[in-house]
Order: C-alpha cells, then sequence, then structure tokens
C-alpha cells in the first residue's frame, strides 16, 4: 500500500496535511464553547484565559524537550502519539464536569499540537513529489492555519445548530481522529533509519550572535501576531457575547476562523511579496488588525471585529511565515534547530502572557478596558518591529 499511494504524486501529501488539519482543529475546538462552559461550571473569565493558556505550556514543553522525536523514531510514530493525545483532550472535554477537566483536555491537546508541528510539518514537505518545497511548505502551513480556522467554525456550527452543545462537537472530532489514524497508518514513513528514543536529545534554544540583528524584530512580530490570535480565540467570543450581544455560537466561531483563514492567504503572498518586504507589510497589518479592533471594543462595532480579524490574521500570516524563513536562513545549520524552536517558544509565549493578562485585568477594570491596554502593548511592540526593520541596513529589498 505504501509504494501504491508514494506513487500517486501529491495525493500522500494532502493526505498528510488533513491529518494535520484534523489534529489541530482540536487545539480550537472549545473555543465558542467556553461561555456555556462558564453557564455551566460557574468560573470566571480569568479562568477562561488561564485554561486556554494551559495549551501553550504543553505545545512549547513537547517542543522543548521531544520536538526532533519524529526524527529518530519515524514520523508516523509519533504523529499517532499526536493523535492519541488528541482524542484524550476529546475524551476529558466530553466528561468535564469539573474545572479540572478542561484543564487536562487543554493541556492533551498542547501536547498533541507540539508533536504535530513539526514532524506533521516535515512529513508534509517529505511526501511532496519531486521535493517541490515551496508548494509543500505552503501545504503544511494551509493544514496548520486552515485547521486552527476549522475548530471554532465546527464547533459552533454544532452548538448552535445541533444537539449536545457541549458533546456533539468532540464526538465528531474523535470520530475523524479515527478516521485520520486509519489513513496515517496507510501512508510511508519518510525517515529510513530509526534509532532509539534516548538519542532524540531535548532541543535547548539558542541564539547565536549572527542571528540576532535578524532574530529581534521577527520575534517581536510573531509575538504580537500568535497575541492577537490568542485574545480572538479566548475572550472574543465573550465581547462579542456582553457587548454586542451576538450570542449565536456559529457567529463566534465563524469570527475567529476568519482570523486563521486571513493567515493562509497572508503566508501564501509571501512568495510574490518577498520576505524582506513582507515582515514590516505584515507588521503594518497586524497594526491596523489592533487598532480595528480598539475601534471594535471602544464604539462596540460587529464590522469592525470581523475587519479586524481579517486584517490582523493577514498580518499574522504574513510576519510569520517571513519570519521563519528569514530566522532559518540566517541560522548556521549545526544551530538552526535550536534558533526555530526559540522562535516558537517566543510565539507561542505569545499565545499565552498576555491573554492571561486581559484575563487578570478584566477582574480589575473590565474586559473592553483591558482589551484596550493590550491593544496599547501589542501596538507598541509590533510599531517598534516595523520601524527597526525599515530602518535597518538594507531596508526592505526582496
Amino acid at each position: 500500500m505504501d509504494g501504491g499511494l508514494a506513487r500517486r504524486g501529491w495525493l500522500p501529501c494532502c493526505i498528510s496535511g488533513a491529518v494535520f488539519a484534523v489534529c489541530m482543529a482540536g487545539t480550537t475546538l472549545p473555543t465558542p464553547l467556553y461561555s456555556l462552559y462558564q453557564d455551566e461550571l460557574g468560573f470566571s473569565e480569568l479562568t477562561v484565559t488561564v485554561v486556554y493558556a494551559v495549551y501553550a505550556f504543553g505545545v512549547i514543553g513537547v517542543l522543548l524537550l521531544a520536538g526532533n522525536a519524529s526524527d529518530a523514531l519515524g514520523r508516523r510514530p509519533v504523529l499517532l502519539w499526536g493523535l492519541g493525545c488528541a482524542a484524550a483532550s476529546a475524551v476529558c472535554f466530553l466528561g468535564a464536569t469539573a474545572l479540572g477537566w478542561l484543564f487536562a483536555g487543554r493541556l492533551l491537546s498542547g501536547l498533541s499540537a507540539g508533536l504535530f508541528t513539526g514532524a506533521a510539518t516535515a512529513y508534509v514537505m517529505e511526501l511532496a513529489p519531486g521535493k517541490d518545497s515551496p508548494r509543500a511548505s505552503f501545504v503544511a502551513t494551509a493544514a496548520n492555519m486552515g485547521g486552527l480556522g476549522c475548530g471554532p467554525l465546527l464547533a459552533g456550527l454544532l452548538a448552535q445548530y445541533a444537539p449536545w452543545p457541549l458533546h456533539l462537537p468532540f464526538i465528531v472530532h474523535l470520530v475523524l481522529l479515527a478516521a485520520s489514524a486509519v489513513l496515517l497508518v496507510g501512508l510511508p514513513e519518510t525517515v529510513s533509519e530509526r534509532r532509539p528514543l534516548n538519542t532524540a536529545r531535548p532541543q535547548r534554544p539558542g541564539l547565536p550572535p549572527e542571528v540576532r540583528a535578524v532574530f529581534r524584530p521577527a520575534a517581536l512580530a510573531s509575538f504580537v501576531g500568535f497575541a492577537l490570535f490568542g485574545v480572538f480565540t479566548s475572550v472574543s467570543p465573550a465581547f462579542l457575547a456582553q457587548f454586542l450581544d451576538v450570542d449565536n455560537h456559529a457567529v463566534s466561531g465563524l469570527i475567529v476562523a476568519l482570523a486563521f483563514f486571513a493567515s493562509i492567504a497572508g503566508q501564501s503572498a509571501v512568495g510574490r511579496i518577498g520576505e524582506r518586504r513582507s515582515l514590516p507589510l505584515g507588521c503594518a497589518g497586524l497594526l491596523g488588525g489592533l487598532a480595528l479592533l480598539a475601534c471594535a471594543l471602544w464604539w462596540h462595532l460587529l464590522p469592525l471585529v470581523v475587519l479586524s480579524a481579517l486584517l490582523g490574521g493577514a498580518g499574522q500570516g504574513l510576519t510569520f511565515r517571513a519570519a521563519l524563513a528569514q530566522v532559518a536562513a540566517a541560522s548556521p545549520a549545526a544551530h538552526r534547530a535550536a534558533v526555530i524552536s526559540t522562535l516558537f517558544v517566543v510565539a507561542y509565549t505569545g499565545i499565552s502572557l498576555p491573554v492571561i493578562g486581559v484575563g487578570v485585568l478584566s477582574g480589575h477594570i473590565g474586559l473592553q478596558d483591558a482589551g484596550l491596554v493590550f491593544i496599547a502593548c501589542m501596538a507598541v511592540l509590533v510599531a517598534y518591529a516595523g520601524v527597526y526593520l525599515l530602518r535597518r541596513p538594507g531596508g526592505v529589498r526582496t
């Protein structure tokens, strides 16, 4: 079966991308459901943000401790473990009768994403015919962000228009995970020489001197882009319900999904725009998305929330794909994995710490003012990154 699939051109690459998307969808599946959990379990907005952020700690832990495990064990075994963690996360949410279940579910979701992030990206690119790296890398990034976008969209639709809103989304996801496991077993392994697990050493974050000038603005832009996604996926449903009277879970899920789908569009444009132009343009997009979100918070206008998701998502896509490419190109081969791991650690820190900060502030000054403080802080960071990029030697040449 492996040989038959290998002869079918792009089919194995696309199948592995679909498996990648299914796993990542589980990480954002609870997004439009948090308000329902709040009503059922009775916890605060701060707790919502902490539950959300636990996911990032799981991702960071796996990236640092086992990010290169698939190089030793093979891609498929690690991805199967990732699907197992995703299934265990869904089971936790299905049985969530107390807050501890939500924490456990989010942590397992983070572990699954951490196992998939590196291994699935490499697997998709290795299964592409003719080593077509640009197209294969887009399949991988589209699967990643597309899956993240499909999660809240699927959960929102099911929660709004189907029975058992806190159960059916996870049942559907379990079915998709089972189908993904069957498909994954049928794909060829791309790691020819397997090694024992103890040969996969933890990856320590590292930053050689020659990378620092490129890394600083790239990391800041990545931090802000992921922070914007973190706020959208954790507290935007609560804002929509409290200030815009949007109680439709499908609408909340769609607005969050738009940010991720816009990121795919932004990433696809990097090849045409050029990496050096994409970073400052992406910073401008992030700044515009933050400004629109501030206006939406101040004037309580739903169209501005939608525009913020689209512009901010496109800016995140531009900045992150260009940042990853530039940082990788500037890194010495012997330190490239450590430098990329450091960039991902910064990005996922952006998903967690600012979101928790918004939750803490919302308990003292309210969700609206907490959001405005967050926007002001992120705007300063991304503006600094954009100005630095425009003024550094070489300007914005491609």
